[in-house]
């Protein structure tokens, strides 16, 4: 444990700063949703992607990637959201293996219903609260630490 190079209280500080600001950021927009649209941050986040994809349909695989989620965490939320009839599961045609998952008409209209207030949200936590430049800044900031990840993985 003599190795570790432990935070000084300015890192400290950051990285509570950092910490309470993703917990209370997530809170907000999961509120919004839920609030506005009846959905849970989940059902947005896969939502999104599928909405977004050529005539709304996306690979599981893709998918999980876009969302950042493993195969059995992404495969429970698609179920649940077949149950909501938000999604559809479908056989890949050009994979016997793979899977597709497609928005339905109920699905996009949630998330065309959510995605307004949802930018809003967004604005309204984030982006009005920052100069143009504070946002070049952490853009840059964030890139670099992502991309560090990328090299740690």
């Amino acid at each position: 444990m003599a190795d570790v190079r432990w935070l000084d209280d300015r890192e400290a500080r950051l990285w509570q700063a950092y910490r309470g600001l993703t917990r209370e950021l997530q809170r907000a927009f999961e509120q919004q949703l839920e609030r506005d649209a009846g959905l849970s941050g989940a059902e947005y986040a896969v939502l999104a992607p599928v909405s977004e994809a050529e005539d709304g349909v996306i690979r599981m695989r893709e998918l999980g990637r876009q969302v950042g989620w493993d195969r059995s965490r992404l495969s429970h939320q698609v179920k649940r959201m077949e149950k909501r009839g938000l999604v559809t599961r479908e056989d890949c045609a050009e994979d016997a293996r793979g899977a597709m998952v497609r928005v339905t008409a109920a699905g996009r209209a949630a998330i065309e219903a959510a995605a307004p207030e949802h930018v809003a949200a967004v604005r309204r936590h984030f982006f009005d609260r920052l100069s143009e430049r504070d946002q070049a800044t952490l853009t840059r900031l964030f890139e670099r630490l992502l991309d560090g990840l990328g090299e740690d993985g």
